[in-house]
């Protein structure tokens, strides 16, 4: 058995002393890796700190628990994977915590070095100690911590696991103490997404709520994108950018309801989204279906994907309606169907939410658009937070 596999199994013995009182020469070594792996025990305020300075953080669950959700930007390198860790869980429930953990270091000790390698590839030249982290906090990650440790490569253990990382994204949303929140809002189809790509990529802060959900936040939002991630995932991520928008300053993002497909904003975002003056962007119904076209370029090979969002329409817009929206759909009439779509369902739907504190920037062009959309932004930031500009501004 290797250094290493010697040393995990090192974490399934304890430390008692011998019956005249005196501590063992392996139950005195077993105390001093207690006491070091104590030193590369960090609290979670310590961890996101080399995690913003370029840590590698590596999530040393199973494959299905990252994949419910995990640290942004972590990779998984699972000690055990799911099999293995219901094995490990049933074993533990049967005959108990020895017999699992000695079961634990008999399926992890061949795996040394391929785990030591992928993370040795993965971690970037001259970057802060990796960061691992499991559940709690517990054996998986402190057991990879002390691996890469003995095979040279520095590393940390996240103190709590991702259950205290849960927790801050909990209480972040619970304060809601960031920024202000600048949010464009318009009819389907006026460019709200493709405006705030420009915007920020000319260096305005941005929050993407549609793109971190993987969802355009319309009846057919799914259709060619991957995915949605887990509610769990998605509030980690939205944390991620929030927490980069400090108290005194803001960020854009487009007005959604609480609902971006199957997830659901977190209640202190949704009501920051309704606090400040809105950018309401309008546009010509021809620029409206052309920009709907765009954002569905693999329209033709989804074709058999727009039906049954199509027929979920029959209780607002009537089943004759809906019969000819299919219609439309099979001949390929993409522009006709949009275009209807538009009228008939759209528009209806979201008109009310035309808010009585905006500013109103049309766009018949992209380029032109902006420019007055960059002026309607610091239009706003002008004023106080909540207080209406005051020139340029909709009756």
């Amino acid at each position: 058995m290797s250094e290493a596999a010697i040393r995990l199994a090192s974490f399934s013995d304890s430390g008692s002393p011998l019956p005249d009182g005196r501590v063992s020469r392996y139950n005195r070594s077993n105390l001093c890796a207690e006491n070091s792996m104590t030193e590369l025990l960090l609290p979670l305020e310590d961890v996101l700190g080399l995690r913003d300075r370029g840590a590698l953080c590596i999530d040393a669950r199973s494959p299905a628990e990252y994949a419910e959700a995990t640290i942004p930007g972590a990779i998984n390198v699972p000690i055990l994977d799911d099999a293995e860790r219901i094995e490990i869980g049933t074993l533990y429930r049967q005959a108990g915590r020895q017999a699992a953990r000695r079961r634990g270091v008999e399926i992890v000790a061949p795996k040394i070095p391929v785990l030591v390698e992928q993370i040795a590839a993965a971690r970037p030249d001259g970057s802060p100690p990796a960061v691992v982290f499991c559940w709690r906090g517990g054996m998986r990650s402190r057991a990879l911590t002390q691996v890469l440790e003995l095979a040279g490569i520095p590393a940390r253990q996240l103190a709590g696991g991702h259950k205290a990382f849960r927790s801050l994204v909990r209480s972040c949303f619970e304060q809601g103490a960031w920024g202000r929140l600048i949010v464009l809002r318009g009819l389907t189809g006026v460019g709200k997404t493709r405006l705030l790509q420009r915007l920020a990529a000319d260096g305005y802060p941005v929050v993407d709520l549609e793109g971190l959900a993987n969802h355009r936040g319309s009846a057919f939002g799914h259709l060619g994108l991957p995915a949605q991630p887990s509610q769990r995932m998605f509030e980690a991520l939205l944390w991620d950018v929030l927490r980069q928008i400090p108290p005194g300053g803001y960020a854009l993002a487009e007005g959604e309801s609480r609902h971006i497909g199957r997830l659901v904003l977190p209640l202190t975002v949704y009501q920051a989204l309704q606090s400040e003056v809105s950018l309401w962007v309008d546009a010509p119904l021809s620029r409206r279906v052309d920009n709907i076209l765009t954002d569905y370029p693999a329209r033709d090979s989804l074709r058999e994907e727009f039906t049954q969002p199509i027929r979920a329409l029959k209780g607002r817009l009537g089943r004759q309606k809906v019969d000819e929206l299919l219609s439309l759909l099979q001949l390929g009439a993409w522009q006709e169907l949009v275009r209807q779509l538009m009228l008939d369902y759209y528009d209806p739907l979201y008109r009310h939410t035309l808010p009585e504190r905006r500013i109103e920037v049309l766009v018949d062009d992209e380029k032109t658009g902006l420019l007055h959309l960059k002026t309607a932004i610091a239009q706003v930031l002008g004023g106080a937070p909540g207080v209406e500009p005051a020139v340029n501004e909709a009756n």
